[in-house]
């Protein structure tokens, strides 16, 4: 059996450092890592290699529900796969989902009905935040306060560094490299290499 870790945060700016003691502690002994938003699975490469690692026995060890999902639908998808592959999850900040009573179908049963209601308050959650920000940018845009999200790589950022990678993924969009392989190379995540080229309308 081995304990495997997931670490996720929704942007590049966040710290994953809280998260990793948490996974270290207990007993995480490879952990994957990544910078993106939790709204799906497909682009979130870091959580695809660490679902094609773990094998029947393992435990794939997270912090909190949301950082494995926070979509109703997907985070039920995902551990209806864990179970099927005979892989545990051990939810930190939710010990009650590993309890046992000794009944294995009440114990299933049990572990649903807390799934489905951490995966209702996280997706609730989300729906909130982005209430609130939307709310936040009609307020802003009614004051003339509003100027948009700043885009951390164009070719006018204040940073040299950024405008430098921007130009690095343009030039290996034309050259038609596959998306995986650019944000490997860049050090971005999928989503934000599909952010430039949408940008830059290549």
């Amino acid at each position: 059996m081995m304990r495997v870790g997931y670490a996720r945060v929704s942007s590049i700016d966040q710290n994953l450092a809280r998260q990793l003691e948490h996974l270290q502690k207990a007993g995480a002994e490879k952990i994957f890592q990544e910078k993106v938003s939790g709204k799906d699975v497909e682009h979130r490469p870091e959580l695809l290699k660490a679902l094609d690692y773990v094998r029947q026995g393992d435990v794939l060890v997270v912090d909190s529900l949301d950082r494995l999902s926070r979509d109703y639908d997907d985070a039920g998808n995902l551990i209806r796969q864990l179970r099927s592959e005979g892989v545990k999850l051990d939810v930190l900040d939710a010990p009650f989902l590993s309890s046992k009573t000794g009944n294995e179908d009440l114990d299933k049963m049990m572990s649903d009905l807390f799934v489905t209601i951490l995966s209702y308050i996280a997706q609730n959650e989300r729906k909130e935040i982005k209430a609130r920000q939307r709310a936040g940018i009609e307020l802003a845009k009614k004051r003339g306060a509003y100027k948009g999200k700043p885009r951390l790589y164009a070719p006018d950022s204040p940073d040299r560094k950024k405008r430098f990678i921007y130009q690095q993924v343009l030039k290996l969009l034309e050259e038609e490299t596959p998306i995986a392989q650019i944000a490997r190379t860049a050090g971005l995540s999928r989503s934000q290499v599909y952010r430039i080229r949408d940008y830059s309308g290549n």
